[in-house]
């Protein structure tokens, strides 16, 4: 069994926050990955970069896409992170990825459209995401796959403790997105702080995503 690191490139309207950066042409939408989504409020987390946040907000109200909005970090240097809530017309992969045994690594905006950095167990998987796409009209193109051995068979240079937290905030739906556990649930049943567990998470994804899904030119870089 092989693992594998897919790109793809998603296109649709109805894509949460498509119609916000159509009329925000300056605007980049980045992917908070390591935020920790509250599944009671479904609120979800982006980086952006707006040359006019008056311009991008104004793009979010007219958004189907967007329930509700909140600036969470005050604009610096052209930069703020976001959270938002979604409407039921926004067209979401990350559950499909997620009902795949996926996980979305990255996403961010490339004009109207949107790149996704995917991770899966098994690269039949991907057909998932595919049929979905064919069922809602949205065009798909395939960027790039990686192909690795199965991280299952690897500890991948994770220490006992970050391995245990990275598997028990899987089993417990953490990387779901929304999130079916809190970091403070995950950090619970660890029995350390919230920022202790935070950290064992972070530091285990860097090294899963360094020794396992960096291809050579990546690395290079």
């Amino acid at each position: 069994m092989s693992d594998i690191k897919a790109v793809v490139r998603v296109e649709h309207p109805d894509i949460v926050l498509t119609e916000t950066v159509a009329y925000d042409r300056t605007s980049k939408v980045k992917s908070v990955s390591e935020a920790g989504t509250d599944p009671s409020s479904g609120k979800f987390f982006y980086h952006i970069e707006s040359d006019d946040f008056r311009r991008f907000e104004d793009g979010l109200r007219n958004d189907r896409t967007i329930g509700a909005f909140e600036r969470v970090i005050e604009a610096r240097d052209q930069k703020a992170i976001y959270s938002f809530e979604y409407t039921d017309e926004a067209k979401i992969l990350s559950p499909v990825v997620s009902a795949a045994n996926g996980v979305i690594l990255d996403m961010e905006n490339d004009g109207s459209a949107w790149i996704l950095t995917v991770w899966m167990s098994e690269r039949a998987d991907l057909v998932d995401l595919w049929d979905y796409a064919r069922q809602n009209d949205i065009d798909i193109d395939l960027l790039r796959v990686n192909e690795y051995a199965s991280l299952g068979s690897t500890d991948a240079g994770l220490t006992d403790s970050q391995r245990e937290a990275l598997l028990l905030a899987f089993e417990a739906g953490y990387f779901e997105e929304p999130r079916d556990a809190t970091l403070g649930e995950v950090a619970a049943e660890l029995d350390i702080s919230q920022p202790a567990a935070s950290g064992l998470l972070r530091r285990g994804i860097k090294r899963l995503i360094v020794s396992s899904l960096m291809d050579d030119r990546d690395q290079s870089g």
